[in-house]
């Protein structure tokens, strides 16, 4: 079994791991009933003031139980509309906005409390206003837990691509309070499985074997199975954003999936698939796309469409997108460098690599079996 980095047990109901990343490193702290404990922000909150950054949907779920835990300091709010479709530069001017009004300085703690989207648009705007001011991740969903609040990456969406304008900032904290994922509809949830998945598909193959026993256990919410999934996806992310914290090579792997999912989720509008149901899709077609390249094996390629079904995700891709538009849209794609489009795929599972080396006939044909199966 690959050897991960060591996870400290604060006490019985919480895990410690650190980010390293030198100056910038930073705890993440995972257990049940996180929100409220001021032991997990006090010692990385700079000043006295603090933005809280949530949603219409979670803030009435967790806003009280967060500033109980920031009792103390001088605590604003903003609260942004729920969803994917507002994870733009007008919906991101709201926190400036907010920002703005209350005279907030340089002195400010920006505290993301929601999924990705929030944690995404907080982050960015900690990233811009006064060029640069500190803030804490506090996700509250599977998929932001394992994935999106780690590792740095903020950011909006434009309607041509995904995430497109943003930039690297890291949080000064995450704060993963597992019982938030009590409150999880089932769909979300199994979104953020997807985001699990790829960890044992790029590197943990011993992670991927666990996880075909246990995802029935992660979708009833057992408390062990979540603390697991939860440690070892953040500990495979954490390893990875250390060796490459902007991307410049072995990080763009976390993306396995991806290139397939952001197109599914810009050509069908933003917030009809959750990113997380568009990266299981994506999953199994870089999965099929190894297999007609030759690098994987059949019996591999049922396996990873076998565990994203039992994740309670799709595994085929809408038939509304010609492959034409298909294309398009991969090639506006953060990986695409001098023209060409870079895909993450797979020798095996737990071998993951990026390649050029795509034959576009292969990728054609991918996409259009793909679609054949949803008739």
């Amino acid at each position: 079994m690959r050897t991960l980095g060591p996870v400290s047990f604060v006490d019985a109901e919480r895990q410690r791991l650190d980010v390293e990343l030198g100056e910038r490193s930073y705890p993440i702290f995972i257990g049940r009933h996180l929100l409220s404990d001021p032991a997990c922000y006090r010692p990385y909150i700079v000043g006295e003031r603090v933005m809280i950054v949530s949603n219409e949907t979670v803030a009435p779920l967790y806003l009280d139980a967060l500033r109980a835990g920031l009792k103390g300091f001088e605590i604003d709010q903003v609260i942004l509309p729920d969803g994917e479709r507002y994870k733009d530069l007008a919906t991101l001017n709201c926190i400036f906005d907010a920002l703005l009004e209350r005279r907030c300085g340089r002195d400010v703690t920006v505290v993301a409390l929601g999924g990705g989207v929030v944690g995404d648009m907080a982050g960015f705007a900690a990233a811009c206003y006064q060029r640069g001011v500190p803030f804490i991740q506090v996700p509250t969903t599977l998929l932001a837990q394992v994935d999106s609040s780690v590792g740095g990456k903020t950011g909006v969406n434009h309607p041509a691509g995904k995430n497109m304008i943003g930039a690297f900032h890291q949080p000064r904290a995450v704060i993963a309070d597992t019982a938030t994922l009590e409150t999880l509809p089932e769909r979300e949830l199994s979104a953020g499985l997807a985001e699990v998945i790829k960890y044992g598909l790029i590197s943990d193959r011993p992670f991927f074997d666990w996880l075909e026993d246990q995802v029935p256990a992660l979708r009833a919410l057992d408390p062990a199975a979540l603390a697991t999934a939860i440690a070892r996806s953040c500990e495979n992310k954490a390893l990875i954003v250390a060796a490459d914290e902007r991307e410049s090579g072995q990080r763009a792997l976390l993306n396995l999936g991806h290139s397939f999912g952001h197109a599914i989720e810009a050509g069908t509008g933003y917030g009809t698939w959750l990113h997380g149901e568009a990266v299981g899709v994506g999953l199994v077609m870089a999965a099929q796309l190894s297999e007609r390249l030759g690098w994987l094996e059949p019996a591999d390629t049922a396996r990873i469409q076998d565990v994203v079904a039992l994740a309670g995700l799709p595994i085929v891709p809408p038939d509304s997108l010609p492959s034409e538009r298909w294309l398009e849209l991969m090639a506006v794609d953060k990986k695409v460098q001098r023209g060409r489009l870079r895909l993450v795929l797979l020798q095996g599972i737990g071998e993951a690599l990026l390649t050029a080396d795509i034959d576009a006939g292969q990728l054609q044909a991918t996409i259009a079996a793909a679609q054949g199966a949803t008739a």
